[in-house]
């Protein structure tokens, strides 16, 4: 037994190598003399989520750091430069129902000229943070419910079959600007950028 590992050991998300790791970016930049995030709608060409909206960043690859994973996919999915890309932080990190742990950061993007790649972006828009701050975005819920699988060993927990499993709701955003509805994964992460920057 080695205690001792306990003394260097950083905490992690537990079960982590059980889920799918992914970071983002929240690109801020300044539009129209005004402080604004960059939306990305993903290309209709895309087999997961088409012409969703979202942050620019994917998967983390193996031995990459989160910070890492989101600067290079912003870079080839906003096809801009590392160095143009100066990090204010990391946002609370999110861990959804279905084994997804996302990282988000948030940076300053300096002189970017509204370029993305066709591959995976179908265009690009800008939503003000003031405007973000002024407007709480509507809320509903979808229930968590526990569905054990038919193999799972009921005669070794109390109750059985009629274990009164615990149940949650997950919550779902929108956020409304212009013709745009930003919901899901990045409205979540949005929310949280936004009340960190309004304390």
């Amino acid at each position: 037994m080695n205690f001792e590992i306990l003394k260097q050991h950083t905490p992690r998300i537990s079960d982590y190598k059980d889920s799918s790791e992914f970071a983002v970016l929240v690109p801020i930049v300044k539009h129209k003399e005004q402080a604004c995030i960059v939306f990305q709608v993903r290309s209709g060409r895309l087999n997961k989520q088409p012409n969703e909206i979202c942050f620019p960043g994917g998967k983390i690859e193996p031995n990459e750091s989160p910070l890492h994973a989101a600067i290079r996919e912003t870079c080839e999915e906003l096809l801009i430069e590392k160095s143009s890309i100066e990090i204010l932080g990391e946002i609370d990190t999110l861990v959804t129902p279905f084994n997804t742990i996302i990282y988000p950061f948030a940076a300053y993007l300096n002189d970017y000229q509204n370029t993305y790649s066709k591959d995976e972006v179908e265009e690009v828009f800008y939503v003000p943070i003031e405007f973000l701050m002024s407007h709480t975005p509507k809320c509903s819920y979808l229930d968590v419910i526990m569905q054990p699988h038919d193999d799972f060993p009921f005669e070794k927990v109390q109750y059985g079959r009629d274990y009164p499993w615990a149940k949650g709701k997950y919550p779902a955003y929108f956020y409304e600007y212009e013709n745009k509805i930003i919901w899901g994964i990045t409205a979540r992460i949005l929310k949280n950028f936004i009340e960190l920057i309004s304390k």
